[in-house]
């Protein structure tokens, strides 16, 4: 017993030690990514919301408005899904995620689908955005007039992945409008989302939504992570004629968001069985989600970093085991990322999602030491790199995309 308490010490300093190397010893660094909206998409009741209107990055949570403009592009008859998309050298150095595509190469509509709702390929983003928009800057200039034409006003976008950009914003309540417009507008392609793995080239990768798998009614739809964002969900689930959206930006973990998101998502469905009080109409929401709008607990818990299951802060280790260990802290910055992996292997996540947090937490590591769904890392710029502009491509400005859209 004396022996845990001692490697329990040992690990809590050296996770401690960990926060304070990379900035993160505070858990307001964490809550400030924070935000979270639920809606039912029949009646466009909000049933939840936290900061649902400050601005976030939206990591990989973008690939669905890029997958939205593909389908546009498929239903409109511009794009088949049998159609080979050609791979430029400056998609091939997308960072990972990625399928590690090779310049000159070719993957298929239907291929390059598959591979962003599960794989949430950066590369295959990029071939994408130069198909339909001939460049990946042009085409995000045409995803944020979609996104002002859907009724997203705060989000804007300058790339097609997620990868890290400070000018890429968005908010709880535009990426609800989001998905509920990939819902209604796509609803024959919806099922994508559900799709619980794709194989590529000997390889097969499963969804990173393990909501699918785990919360009745869940059927969609897209992940997301970067360590300026922290970890994200998009989600939509349907019972008994009902359907909400529930989407939560700034997790600390991918398993402390999953949680919660599912929490969401039950208190959603357990609002509609409540009695309405005619007296006080909202009664029935929070009586729903008292436990998120509570002043006991912390309405960012999602988003404070955990350790063992337990925010970081509140774990006090006895006063006994740790005399003579203050040295532990001065460890080389090495030895600690080890410790942190270990104790996060063996007592919390499993090894993928170890391997998402020491990116969060602890810098990033080798690509092929791990899987991690969002890359942290600026796409390489070549000079007078290949940019593919297909024959047919829209032959229209951005400014004349715009007049389209909103009927000018």
């Amino acid at each position: 017993m004396r022996q845990h308490t001692w490697g329990l010490a040992i690990r809590t300093l050296a996770v401690a030690a960990m926060l304070v190397v990379t900035g993160l010893s505070a858990p307001a660094a964490f809550a400030e990514k924070y935000a979270s909206i639920v809606i039912d998409t029949e009646t466009h009741e909000v049933l939840h919301a936290r900061n649902a209107d400050a601005p976030r990055y939206p990591a990989s949570l973008t690939k669905v408005m890029t997958l939205y403009m593909l389908f546009d592009a498929i239903n409109a008859g511009d794009v088949s899904v049998d159609e080979k998309l050609t791979v430029s050298r400056f998609a091939a150095s997308q960072a990972p995620s990625n399928l590690k595509l090779k310049p000159g190469s070719t993957i298929s509509v239907s291929d390059a689908i598959g591979a962003l709702v599960t794989k949430s390929a950066n590369d295959v983003a990029v071939v994408v955005a130069e198909r339909l928009g001939g460049t990946e800057s042009r085409f995000a200039q045409l995803m944020t007039v979609k996104a002002k034409s859907l009724g997203m006003p705060n989000t804007r976008f300058v790339n097609a992945s997620g990868l890290p950009d400070d000018r890429q914003i968005t908010t709880a309540r535009d990426l609800a409008v989001l998905a509920e417009a990939m819902i209604d507008d796509h609803g024959e392609s919806y099922h994508h989302f559900s799709r619980p793995r794709f194989s590529w080239a000997g390889k097969t990768y499963k969804n990173h939504n393990e909501l699918l798998e785990t919360v009745d009614g869940v059927d969609g739809i897209k992940t997301g992570y970067t360590r300026a964002s922290g970890f994200n969900l998009m989600t939509s689930a349907k019972r008994d004629g009902h359907r909400i959206i529930a989407i939560m930006l700034g997790g600390s973990t991918s398993k402390s968001r999953n949680a919660h998101v599912a929490s969401l998502v039950e208190a959603a469905f357990k609002s509609y069985e409540l009695p309405a009080d005619p007296a006080d109409p909202n009664r029935r929401l929070q009586m729903a989600f008292s436990e998120f709008n509570t002043t006991t607990a912390n309405p960012n818990g999602a988003a404070v970093p955990m350790l063992n299951g337990k925010p970081l802060g509140t774990i006090q280790p006895a006063a006994s085991p740790l005399r003579g260990l203050t040295t532990i802290t001065k460890a080389p910055a090495k030895k600690v990322e080890e410790a942190v992996e270990a104790s996060v292997e063996t007592d919390e996540e499993t090894a993928e999602e170890a391997s998402e947090i020491l990116m969060a937490d602890a810098g990033p590591a080798a690509e092929e030491a791990m899987e991690f769904e969002q890359g942290d890392a600026t796409p390489t710029s070549f000079v007078g790199a290949t940019v593919v502009i297909p024959a047919g491509r829209p032959a229209f400005t951005v400014n004349e995309y715009e007049a389209r859209q909103f009927g000018n």
